[in-house]
């Protein structure tokens, strides 16, 4: 009896380490989103800072490559990343490496840029495969206020009445940061075979 008692807290053991381990396990990456090019504005808040500059952000299913910019266009800060890791190079030639996009800007910048994710949510969609908190849509099914993978996105456009009205504004609200990105100009682009 003491035998069959100790091969069930054995079973019940290891059932429970493979379950744990599976809780751990990473999730997959996210899929790369369409691919596009923007310029615009972002201001971001954070630990009581603030940072505010021009962007210039070309995403592909490769690469994503943000040029952050003085209102004269010079380049402040000039970030890639890609499956080989990421690079941050300042206006001053300082540089910063990390394994990818997301940790690089919060070591160089010290605030967190959701990059891959943002991909999908600057294009009004959900990032897939990403836990969805709330979804709230407005009279067109245009995305309004998207909480995913603890960010509360809200979408401003163009023409809150029209269909058609363009994504002007992103407004994300982090653990103790918040982006606000106004879109000035987008250009979809083709994937290059």
């Amino acid at each position: 009896m003491i035998v069959s008692w100790i091969r069930s807290c054995a079973a019940f053991a290891a059932a429970a380490a493979v379950a744990g381990c599976a809780l751990l396990a990473p999730s997959p990456p996210l899929p790369p989103a369409p691919a596009f090019e923007l310029v615009g504005r972002v201001a971001v808040a954070y630990d009581g800072r603030a940072f505010t500059s021009g962007v210039r952000w070309r995403h592909t299913a490769e690469r994503d490559e943000l040029w952050l910019l003085t209102p004269a266009g010079q380049a402040l800060a000039h970030i890639v990343g890609d499956a080989g890791g990421a690079r941050f190079t300042g206006a001053d030639r300082s540089e910063y490496r990390a394994a990818d996009i997301a940790s690089l800007i919060r070591r160089a910048l010290g605030w967190e840029m959701p990059v891959t994710r943002l991909a999908w949510w600057v294009q009004g969609q959900l990032a897939p495969g990403a836990v969805v908190q709330a979804v709230e849509r407005d009279a067109h099914g245009r995305l309004a206020v998207l909480a995913q993978e603890g960010w509360r996105i809200a979408y401003v456009y163009d023409s809150q009445d029209a269909p058609d009205g363009r994504l002007r504004r992103l407004e994300l609200a982090g653990e103790a940061h918040e982006i606000r990105l106004v879109i000035d100009a987008w250009r979809r682009e083709a994937e290059s075979p």
